[in-house]
């Protein structure tokens, strides 16, 4: 005999099935050529609405004739948006209070920035200010230490020249490497070949190169021993 039980959701069920109908309503088919996303903006500078502030930046800063009218619009001055499925104007956030859709699957509080498009794994770094791409999980904000550059004229040896992150120099260094030519040979770590440079018509011995590197390899070692490194 079968039974005539038939199930029945939950208040709660019944609020979260509706919750992710909502986000997944018309989700990709609005939007502009930056972002996909359920609503416009309403630029506070001019009064006008569009669909980003890229959108807009690109309109007031190519199209205005007059230079006085071109502008670029605050991120954090947003304070209006249009709702794209119902044209409901609204103080910003997530769900339209008129049709209840989700404007952007992610949203910003901070940077009022909406976004359906979230394999980009955007996040918001405080840091920074802004909202960024790739996964927190993948990246860390490197503050601002200036370890190297508040000893940089005080030491009394040598210090590094380079970011210990991406190794690019702090500064022209092209200066310091004519006067390394002047002085020493150069050894090239691809081909093993060495380059003979002479000063004055005489070659320089070998050995000061040596000793320079030296330097230049205690020092660095020490510095990331001591865990000085930001």
């Amino acid at each position: 005999m079968e039974s005539d039980y038939e199930p029945h959701l939950s208040t709660n069920d019944v609020y979260h099935k509706k919750c992710e109908a909502m986000v997944e309503l018309e989700c990709g088919k609005f939007g502009c050529s930056h972002y996909r996303r359920r609503c416009k903006i309403r630029a506070p500078c001019c009064d006008e609405i569009f669909d980003c502030r890229h959108c807009h930046n690109e309109s007031k800063n190519s199209l205005e004739v007059d230079p006085v009218d071109r502008h670029d619009v605050p991120r954090h001055d947003l304070k209006r948006v249009i709702c794209s499925m119902c044209s409901t104007e609204q103080d910003i956030q997530q769900n339209c209070i008129q049709c209840g859709v989700c404007m952007g699957k992610y949203f910003c509080s901070k940077c009022n920035f909406f976004d359906d498009d979230v394999s980009k794994k955007q996040y918001h770094c405080d840091e920074c200010g802004i909202c960024r791409t790739g996964g927190k999980e993948n990246f860390f904000h490197c503050n601002k230490c200036g370890e190297v550059l508040n000893s940089l004229f005080i030491a009394s040896e040598t210090v590094l020249y380079s970011c210990p992150v991406c190794s690019k120099s702090y500064c022209d260094m092209s200066p310091v490497w004519e006067k390394l030519d002047e002085e020493v040979w150069i050894l090239c770590n691809d081909c093993g070949k060495t380059s003979e440079v002479y000063q004055d018509g005489e070659m320089i011995d070998l050995s000061y190169l040596r000793y320079l590197q030296m330097q230049q390899f205690h020092y660095s070692r020490d510095f990331y021993q001591r865990g000085r490194v930001g």
